[in-house]
């Protein structure tokens, strides 16, 4: 006798902050690398550069070095500022990039030649400024070849990353349009518009892990819809093609949850405690769409992503801090292995709800429909104890009770299993 299982939609009401426009953030990420092209015309990013980053519109500066791949970072200067970067070495001439803004995700590359060795002061940098009419680096006259060479290669550099700003502010715009749009039609449940709202601003910021979880929450419940609608068809033809699309809506956001994860594991650590914030809430969330989307993929789409789907169970559920709601996802996780014909695997998540809730009915029908699902006959009598023990604690309204009297009837008719007579949990014989 089969079981068959219904499923409801949970609605994602949660509004994620993107980090690209969070306009709570108050500090930004800056980082970079430098290359000392050396005499002999190689190139190296070398360790141990000093970086002086100077605040100009308030009085302000940072220091660091380069690690040993010639990178630096600094994860939390303030976001509204302007700023200079510095970069000295032993046998090198200083350099400076100026017109620097933080938070923007670009990657500044400051390129040393040989020199002196000597450290720019932000005095310094000022009168070399006033000497070569504003972006410089180096000398402004009087300057060696290489020195001349090295001040047209930063003004060079510094159109590129003007440019590279000016892009970022456009795709920050449109991001931020996109994900207020899409969050108004998904809880408006238009998940078409909903969808088509997210991949506008993933056409401009394929990373952008908000709007990753948020398509794939719109994916999640279309797909539920296109399943509910599709199973109460009396055409067939419709109704196979109709379970045929909602599938491959749960495939797609279960796909596009596990991109959204991926980016939110690969943002900086943040030292800011709002953006710190802010990353676990994207993260908890992303973690929690990822598992309910693999639930729906696993148990009506693809069977065969089992594994996929216990992974992303135990990854949400390691973020989770609520003992009720981390409760009802290894019920969740264990019924999507039953769902999706993986009884032994199934049978091992609820046993470890058993282990500290040994009356919990759901778990006790869920062990006992694995265990008979297995296959094996030597198993029934434990599925038997399992099934009666849930007969015996669920109230009279649970609507599988029925149900597991008939397979304990069953039993007994076609297999002479009797439930054991048992006071306590059941268990697993030796």
């Amino acid at each position: 006798m089969r079981l068959l299982y219904s499923f409801k939609l949970i609605v994602v009401t949660a509004v994620l902050v993107l980090s690209a426009v969070a306009a709570s953030a108050q500090t930004g990420q800056l980082r970079g690398h430098v290359i000392f092209k050396q005499a002999d015309g190689t190139s190296t990013k070398p360790a141990d550069v000093v970086i002086d980053v100077y605040r100009t519109d308030l009085s302000g500066v940072y220091h660091t070095k380069t690690d040993k791949r010639g990178e630096f970072v600094f994860a939390g200067l303030p976001f509204i500022g302007n700023y200079i970067i510095a970069a000295s070495l032993p046998n090198a001439m200083p350099t400076f990039q100026d017109k620097v803004k933080v938070g923007r995700d670009i990657e500044f590359e400051i390129v040393l030649n040989p020199g002196d060795g000597h450290k720019l002061t932000l005095d310094d940098i000022k009168k070399m400024q006033a000497a070569g009419g504003g972006d410089a680096a180096g000398p402004a006259s009087g300057g060696s070849a290489a020195e001349k060479a090295n001040l047209e290669e930063i003004k060079k550099k510094n159109e590129e990353i003007t440019a590279a700003n000016k892009k970022a502010e456009n795709i920050n715009a449109v991001v931020g349009d996109s994900f207020k749009a899409g969050n108004t039609a998904l809880a408006a449940k238009n998940y078409d518009e909903a969808i088509k709202q997210y991949d506008v601003g993933l056409a401009a910021d394929p990373e952008q892990a908000a709007l990753l979880t948020n398509k794939s929450a719109a994916l999640k419940a279309r797909g539920v819809d296109k399943y509910n609608a599709a199973i109460q068809n009396k055409d067939e033809a419709t109704r196979t093609a109709g379970i045929d699309a909602a599938k491959a809506d749960f495939k797609n956001a279960a796909e596009t949850a596990d991109k959204a994860f991926e980016f939110v594991k690969k943002e900086p650590a943040a030292t800011d405690p709002n953006d710190q914030k802010r990353h676990e809430a994207n993260k908890y969330t992303a973690l929690n769409v990822r598992a309910e989307a693999y639930r729906l993929y696993v148990s009506k789409g693809d069977p065969s992503q089992a594994d996929a789907g216990i992974t992303a169970f135990q990854d949400y559920m390691a973020a989770e801090t609520d003992a009720a709601k981390k409760t009802k996802a290894q019920i969740d996780l264990a019924q999507m292995l039953l769902d999706a014909g993986a009884a032994d695997k199934a049978f091992v998540e609820y046993r470890k709800i058993l282990a500290t809730n040994p009356d919990d009915p759901d778990a006790n029908l869920g062990a006992g429909l694995s265990l008979y699902g297995v296959g094996d006959k030597t198993k029934y009598q434990e599925a038997a104890n399992y099934l009666q023990h849930f007969v015996d604690k669920a109230p009279d309204t649970h609507k599988f009770k029925n149900d597991a009297k008939a397979i304990l009837l069953e039993m007994k008719n076609t297999e002479n299993v009797t439930p054991e007579k048992i006071t306590r949990p059941p268990r697993k014989r030796p």
